[in-house]
């Protein structure tokens, strides 16, 4: 199998080879708390904000809600009178999963910086390395600094320690992402959360997804509300919620957030959102009303859609082993893969139906660098510069994916 593969792709199995040379981990089970009930999902709350995160499908109401909440401040913010004339576009960044390959959409979002023409984004989505730059993205280029460093000077050590030979019996993952959770804390601190809540404020909002495993339920976590609640704990729990969209699932724990529904407390289990969707922008029924003007031939607000895919979106050719393991990595990537795929395709049906101009940013041919282990910094860096050099010459996005 080739070196260069999506988000999560063989990872667990790279992770299990390098494990065999750790020492064996002790024989004791991870232990949980209790999990939320079938019945009582919708209760929990984590700091008890009440638009702190959506579970999809059953709070679409909340979070369309929260849409037309952030259009209000958003109007006011600018000093607009009516969206149709004097409005400026609404401009949306969806940025995906994709591991080390996060290099990618970090290289070009610093090189469309230099560049001149990057806008300033009223959404932004990330999912798993997606949700590491999603804020730096959503605060804009004079935080490009702080965005180049996570992705050009971290190291393997910096996101991961395996363990043990047995950790793939005895314990969560064969991994431990504690490095990781250092390097999220060591960039989002207190000033990046005053910028956070300040850009929701301002009507901006920015979403990071991951996946609840008890209930099986992707799960919308609304990082500028959180930012801007002032509670005590909001830094604490952003850095786990970027932690928890990033923990792919088998190489590295899951987190467990504790949280309570009425007077009782329970635990939630949450991983990389990936395992629901790997890059996500709008729900398609906040523009139902947008779509019915455009069939009756009437305007409708300006609206921009970037999406930065973290990996390749054509077939990726390999001589697969007639191995157990080589054939469930590779179909598990080719699932992956696929998965990636749809789902850009999804969005770009969504936005043109609703009249939104779509534009796709993906790891190319032209790029052929590889890597002999996850997080590799000599590969991040290239990718990164590749990237990087692609944007500030002016890149050029492509307006529906690649058939």
């Amino acid at each position: 199998m080739t070196a260069r593969m999506v988000a999560g792709r063989r990872m667990a199995l790279r992770l299990a080879s390098v494990g065999l040379a750790a020492p064996a981990v002790g024989c004791a089970l991870p232990e949980r708390g209790r999990a939320v009930p079938r019945g009582r999902v919708g209760e929990a709350t984590v700091l008890g904000i009440p638009n702190e995160r959506f579970l999809i499908p059953h709070d679409m109401p909340k979070l369309i809600a929260e849409y037309a909440s952030a259009f209000r401040r958003r109007q006011q913010h600018l000093g607009f009178r009516d969206p149709l004339v004097d409005a400026p576009p609404y401009r949306m960044l969806g940025v995906s999963g994709g591991g080390e390959d996060g290099a990618f959409g970090a290289g070009l979002l610093c090189g469309w910086s230099a560049q001149g023409t990057r806008p300033g984004f009223d959404l932004v989505t990330g999912v798993s390395t997606g949700a590491l730059t999603a804020p730096f993205a959503f605060l804009g280029p004079s935080w490009d600094g702080a965005l180049r460093s996570v992705y050009t000077d971290i190291t393997p050590d910096e996101v991961l320690r395996p363990r043990g030979i047995l950790a793939g019996l005895f314990d969560d993952a064969l991994a431990d992402n504690t490095p990781l959770f250092r390097t999220i804390a060591r960039h989002l601190d207190e000033r990046m959360l005053r910028a956070l809540a300040q850009g929701y404020a301002e009507g901006r909002l920015l979403f990071v997804g991951t996946a609840n495993l008890d209930a099986q339920l992707p799960c919308t976590w609304n990082i500028g509300a959180i930012a801007a609640s002032g509670h005590p704990d909001a830094l604490a729990l952003i850095r786990r919620v970027l932690l928890a969209s990033a923990a792919v699932p088998g190489a590295f724990p899951p987190v467990m957030m504790d949280v309570r529904a009425g007077a009782d407390t329970f635990h939630e289990m949450h991983v990389d959102g990936g395992a629901f969707t790997q890059v996500f922008l709008y729900p398609r029924s906040l523009t139902t009303g947008r779509r019915e003007r455009l069939r009756r031939g009437e305007r409708v607000p300006r609206a921009q859609a970037w999406i930065i895919r973290n990996g390749r979106l054509d077939a990726e050719w390999a001589e697969v082993d007639r191995r157990t393991l080589s054939i469930a990595g590779r179909a598990i990537s080719t699932m992956i893969a696929s998965s990636g795929y749809n789902d850009v395709v999804r969005i770009w049906n969504t936005t043109e139906r609703d009249g939104v101009d779509f534009n796709l940013a993906f790891i190319g041919r032209d790029f052929t660098g590889t890597y002999t282990q996850p997080f590799e910094q000599a590969y991040m860096r290239a990718l990164f510069e590749h990237a990087f050099e692609r944007a500030r010459r002016g890149y050029p996005w492509a307006k529906q994916p690649p058939v």
